[in-house]
């Protein structure tokens, strides 16, 4: 008998488990896929790292969360400054002083804000992505770097979309080009995979197992269940179904030693059908002959891809606080993560949030 059984071996899965075992509690682990890590799952590819389910860059302001998390790995030094590419153009990214240079010329942050400040539409309380962006920066810098780019990425108009989706975007009147501002930033050194297995150790781990179809006999086998699966598929969608957003990934390994002189360029045209290119050795500083290359798709969700983001519109918000509410009410199981709480995590968040339940169920 397992005190918890925990299904879905990514970031939440990983952080309770351990936190469990730490503690002396017996852990069973669940996955469909076969390996553990799931969207960070890490593999070598010709000596460079490859982030099979698209780059994952750890940063956090929470000094608890980055020491808990070192425990388990050494972060190099990364620092995430992708750039934008728009037809035959590159400029700088995010959005920041050497970026408004490369469109309109200015020079000091009090030239760039004076033609911002010309640009910008008014609105006096922008109701969803496309409106609160026309505020901030105007219309030649949404065409340019986020309506295409946007559309593809969530696969439905940005006049859809919350406003806290690109509200994450930083826009600068200097010439700081670190896409985040947190003070703990970086990538495992050994890659993700090496990390949750340092996490997991001690749980009995049971790989390429659909929880849902196994459901009854799984439960009588533990006290609790921690599940981080769609929530809406483990009430059998009697809600309706939740809407994600799905991915493909076309990678190649060249025999060119770099093949575009950074770790990430975003593709901004809506023309253009990949929304970014990935050169993994970046991530590590490689010096390896060969690259390992990635052009990512966004893709049409179906039941049988992998759900990698929620779409937080109005309409799925209403269907998921149906499921929240039962959800409440349960005794034997807790949700977690981004699928079974419906939500866009970064991974910070995500241990904050495993730690946190940790704390009141242990």
């Amino acid at each position: 008998m397992y005190d918890y059984l925990i299904v879905g071996c990514g970031l939440y899965g990983a952080v309770f488990a351990q936190q469990a075992i730490a503690k002396g509690k017996r852990v069973k682990i669940v996955d469909k896929r076969a390996h553990i890590g799931g969207n960070i799952y890490t593999e070598k590819v010709n000596g460079i790292t490859h982030h099979v389910y698209g780059p994952h860059i750890f940063h956090t302001n929470l000094p608890h969360v980055w020491e808990y998390i070192s425990q388990f790995t050494q972060f190099n030094h990364y620092v995430n400054r992708p750039k934008v590419r728009h037809k035959d153009a590159l400029y700088s990214f995010p959005i920041n002083l050497m970026t408004l240079y490369q469109l309109w010329g200015t020079k000091t942050p009090k030239e760039a804000e004076a033609k911002l400040n010309s640009v910008r539409i008014p609105i006096e309380n922008p109701k969803n992505l496309e409106e609160w962006v026309l505020s901030q920066v105007g219309e030649e810098i949404y065409e340019l770097f986020i309506k295409g780019y946007t559309q593809k990425q969530w696969q439905c108009p940005p006049s859809e979309l919350p406003t806290f989706i690109i509200k994450r975007l930083p826009i600068r009147l200097n010439f700081d080009d670190n896409y985040f501002t947190d003070p703990y930033q970086g990538i495992p050194i050994d890659g993700y995979t090496a990390m949750i297995e340092k996490m997991i150790q001690g749980a009995d781990i049971a790989l390429s197992t659909d929880y849902l179809k196994h459901r009854d006999i799984l439960d009588m086998s533990t006290e609790m269940t921690i599940y981080t699966g769609r929530i809406d598929e483990y009430y059998n969608f009697q809600f309706g179904e939740l809407a994600y957003r799905t991915l493909r990934f076309d990678t190649q390994l060249l025999t060119e030693k770099d093949f575009q002189g950074n770790a990430v360029i975003n593709y901004t045209s809506a023309e253009v059908p990949y929304t970014r290119i990935t050169e993994h050795k970046h991530f590590e500083f490689g010096t390896t002959e060969s690259t390992l290359v990635t052009w990512e798709y966004p893709d049409d969700w179906a039941p049988d891809k992998i759900p990698y983001y929620p779409i937080n519109t109005d309409h799925n918000q209403h269907i998921y606080l149906h499921y929240s509410e039962i959800a409440k009410h349960e005794t034997r199981v807790r949700f977690g993560g981004r699928l079974g709480r419906y939500r866009y995590y970064d991974m910070d968040k995500i241990i904050d949030s495993a730690l946190t339940d940790a704390r009141e169920l242990l």
